[in-house]
């Protein structure tokens, strides 16, 4: 049994990245850039103005100024402002040659003749100039960014309309277990339903990769080979659900052995999903998947495990360094445990005044990661957390 701290580098150091291609801007939402993205102008294009008033000189300010063009967002000035001069100009447009200011309407007075006077005492520029947020050749977006809405609007911004992302890895999703049942079934005798199946399929798809669930298999060494061998045809990455612990019928290992693959880790010192296993393809195999997981087969075990270990491993093979959102924040209840010989990951809500943890009867109580908003690890030796201690809640 190894600690999780060593089993995550074990697996991100497994990783490699799997390729890249060009996707159109609304289909790069949630994948990963592949290289740089660098300006092609300078943002703003040209000299701009924030305010909607008149484009004059600092120095003409005292004096009443006669206006020589009305110029919208969109159009190229065509006069020049000379001394004693102004031009009415909206937000967003060119400020015209000449100009070294923008004065606010609010602060004008329009006079008989059509002028325009000051009314205010002094005025900032009110100009955005050229270049000021971006030059041309400017790096505006890095390799490994993961592409959110604004940054398809930077994309947009400097004309990357077909930008490089590294490709999605795909994943094979196989339940394994006599007791299951699709969930259509209507389960007999010492029968359930399959969930992890779903939900491992969810938490792939939130995680940027393209699932394909391969049904349930019976606990039989032909039946899980079977399956392994289909799903390795089209995948980069297999996840086993159940049959991975010790009892007579955890069939997963000598599969993925008899597969191709070398078992790195088989036993994390982590609460729950001590079971957790994972295999890398031996060099030379011809298969396509490169990857294996092994996960215990109760649903809380594969939820947490998956998001733990296995989502920041999807993102590595996309060459993007994923972070998970932390709250630091109090408990409001103290937190006991009897079994101190792992690290406990525990299920908790966050409120406006703290963390506190959910009911939680084990890895099979699934319905206790409905009310979580998160995770508090417990070190291994550490039997209870205070109320008021502050703790760093992994969001979920």
């Amino acid at each position: 049994m190894i600690s999780f701290e060593e089993a995550y580098r074990i697996v991100m150091e497994s990783a490699r990245l799997l390729g890249s291609e060009h996707v159109s801007l609304p289909e790069s939402l949630h994948r990963v850039l592949a290289e740089d993205v660098a300006s092609d102008m300078d943002m703003p294009p040209f000299n701009k103005s924030a305010m909607d008033g008149y484009a004059c000189r600092r120095h003409d300010l005292p004096r009443p100024l006669r206006v020589v063009e009305i110029i919208q967002a969109g159009y190229t000035p065509t006069q020049p402002i000379d001394a004693g001069c102004c031009a009415k100009i909206m937000t967003g447009a060119q400020v015209p040659e000449g100009a070294d200011c923008v004065v606010m309407v609010e602060y004008t007075e329009v006079l008989d003749d059509g002028g325009v006077c000051f009314t205010g005492e002094d005025t900032a520029a009110n100009i955005c100039t050229r270049g000021e947020d971006i030059r041309a050749g400017d790096v505006v977006l890095r390799a490994g960014t993961l592409v959110e809405p604004q940054h398809i609007a930077v994309l947009a911004t400097v004309g990357c309309v077909k930008p490089r992302v590294s490709k999605c890895p795909r994943v094979g999703i196989v339940a394994t277990g006599d007791e299951l049942v699709e969930p259509e079934v209507c389960p007999g005798p010492s029968q359930i339903r399959t969930s992890n199946s779903y939900q491992l399929c969810a938490q792939t798809v939130r995680a940027g990769s393209v699932p394909t669930y391969y049904g349930i298999v019976r606990d039989t060494e032909a039946d899980i080979g079977a399956a392994m061998k289909r799903a390795m045809v089209a995948n980069d990455v297999i996840i086993m659900s159940g049959g991975v612990s010790m009892g007579d019928y955890d069939l997963v290992p000598s599969v993925m052995r008899g597969n191709g693959f070398d078992i790195l880790f088989d036993s994390v010192a982590v609460k729950p999903g001590k079971p957790t296993t994972f295999a890398v393809s031996r060099s030379g195999s011809r298969s396509r998947a490169h990857w294996c997981f092994g996960l215990p087969g109760n649903p809380v075990s594969t939820f947490i495990q998956f998001e733990i270990l296995i989502k920041p491993f999807l993102y590595r093979l996309m060459g993007h360094d994923y972070q998970p959102a932390y709250q630091v924040v109090p408990l409001t209840k103290t937190i006991h445990r009897r079994k101190t010989d792992r690290e406990t990951w525990i299920p908790v809500r966050t409120d406006g005044r703290g963390a506190s943890a959910c009911e939680f009867h084990g890895s099979a109580h699934l319905n206790a990661l409905t009310e979580a908003t998160g995770f508090v690890v417990m070190p291994a030796d550490v039997a209870e957390l205070k109320e008021g201690v502050l703790v760093h809640v992994r969001s979920i």
